[in-house]
């Protein structure tokens, strides 16, 4: 196998990603150092993120039959490093007082990362598979990273239980339709099996398999079980990570998959998508609604807002094109949940044992912290979908794809969703601005907004106010970088 000067420069984020990431095990084998570790990392993936603009105008190049590096890809690889070096900065302030090892956080969050970046540029099941694999292995040790904490490693466990099983079930699902197909190709799938009857057994339970396994991922209904726990054990940190690159990466193979194999149009599983759609966005609201706990309210989020996303892979068999919305909608997704969980991460740091989840650490904030409960603010609102924020252009693009299509009931379960999230998150900022004295609350550290994570949250509440009153320049970039090329 020989590799063109062209397609190794394709690859050029994943190579500076694996190469930051064997520089920092040397790094660790030389001198174990918290700051060294930390930019070491910092600096590989901002020259990672740095080599994407210079790439565009080489591409597509398929390397192998494993990677189609397209601006698909490139899109959805620069939203991965992004909330990778969010993640790094929030565990930064974190890591300082943690009575363990910090360096190993950093390397297990740079093979994650490359599990994404290889998920991005997927168009084969053995590469979807080893992607999700990269991202999903590292991810067990760090949310029980906080090894003396029952929450962490019970999170850990957990963690690692259910995504073994699932991974059985998106095996099982590789495995039926390579029988069906005889390759693993995307393409090669895809036009095979445009041929054949898309009601055989095999086909159909191959599709079906997969999805319990992307939806577990993806912590759609019903397979979203883990997610509020395992959310509320991990470290702030981590919950970051695992709220924006790991779903975005796998979000980003699922759609790529469903419009390349035709049999995914069968009636079965256009309506099982429609259905789980549905009751993510309905169980998710509904259940965010009863929680005390803001990482478990986020989480439930989660589950809802990737239900409204999955409301545009249905729409696409309908005629419509999904990846303009899909990408305004993840983007603001992305924005939106660093900046809600990086505020969690501000009150955690530094490691102070469990994390500040509870909703009474966050009772009057505003007059100790007001800068921090306006991004908070900020982010609640935007997920919410309200006017003047990034959210707010996101859900209308996903009503505006359900009444295209003429999915009326869809774009009401939509509506109805937003309406149910409205309530808790305002719930929340009420109890920022209510005061009880002599209350025991958490607070941030003293100059958190000089801190690389403070930069990082501020940007982060920046882009959303601005993109959502002047949503144009963000339109304009999903256009120009999301065409699908198989």
């Amino acid at each position: 196998m020989t590799f063109t000067a062209s397609q190794l420069l394709a690859l050029l984020p994943l190579l500076l990603t694996s190469t930051t990431l064997v520089v920092l095990m040397l790094a660790i084998a030389w001198r174990r150092h918290h700051e060294l570790a930390f930019a070491v990392t910092v600096v590989g993936l901002n020259l990672a993120l740095i080599s994407i603009p210079f790439l565009l105008e080489s591409l597509p190049q398929a390397v192998t039959p494993l990677l189609h590096v397209d601006r698909y890809a490139m899109f959805y690889s620069a939203l991965v490093l992004v909330g990778a070096l969010a993640t790094c900065t929030f565990a930064r302030s974190w890591l300082k007082t943690l009575p363990d090892n910090h360096e190993e956080f950093y390397l297990l969050l740079l093979i994650a990362t490359a599990g994404g970046l290889v998920l991005a540029c997927s168009r084969h099941l053995a590469s979807l598979f080893i992607g999700i694999e990269m991202l999903t292995l590292p991810m067990f040790g760090l949310v029980g990273y906080a090894r003396a904490e029952r929450h962490s490693l019970e999170a850990g466990i957990k963690y690692m239980v259910l995504s073994a099983a699932s991974t059985g079930f998106l095996l099982f699902g590789m495995a039926l339709l390579y029988a069906q197909a005889g390759s693993l190709g995307f393409a090669d799938i895809g036009k095979t099996l445009a041929t054949s009857p898309a009601h055989q057994p095999l086909l159909l339970g191959g599709i079906g398999l997969m999805l319990v396994g992307f939806g577990f991922k993806l912590s759609l209904a019903p397979f979203h079980l883990w997610t509020p726990d395992v959310y509320e054990g991990a470290p702030a940190p981590v919950a970051t990570f695992l709220a924006t690159v790991s779903k975005v990466a796998v979000f980003c193979v699922l759609l790529r998959f469903y419009l390349a194999v035709p049999a995914t149009a069968e009636p079965a599983v256009h309506w099982l998508l429609a259905a789980m759609a549905v009751v993510s966005i309905v169980l998710g609201n509904l259940l965010a609604l009863l929680q005390g706990n803001i990482k478990r309210m986020l989480g439930y989020s989660s589950i809802s807002h990737f239900g409204y996303l999955l409301t545009v892979v249905v729409a696409s068999r309908l005629g419509q094109i999904p990846e303009e919305a899909a990408g305004v909608y993840l983007l603001m997704y992305l924005l939106t949940s660093l900046g809600s969980f990086g505020v969690v991460s501000m009150m955690s740091s530094p490691y102070q044992g469990k994390d500040a989840d509870s909703l009474h650490h966050y009772r009057g904030l505003f007059w100790k912290r007001p800068y921090l409960t306006a991004v908070l603010t900020v982010m609640l609102l935007s997920l919410a979908g309200i006017p003047l924020t990034l959210g707010f252009i996101g859900k209308f693009y996903l009503i505006g794809v359900s009444v295209e299509a003429q999915l009326w009931w869809l774009a009401g379960a939509i509506v109805l969703g937003s309406a149910l999230g409205l309530f808790y998150y305002l719930r929340v900022m009420i109890t920022l601005f209510l005061r009880e004295p002599g209350m025991v609350r958490r607070d941030a550290e003293p100059g958190w907004h000089l801190s690389s994570g403070g930069v990082v949250v501020w940007l982060s509440a920046l882009a959303v106010v601005l993109f959502g009153i002047m949503p144009q320049p963000v339109i304009t970039l999903v256009r120009s970088m999301l065409s699908l090329q198989f």
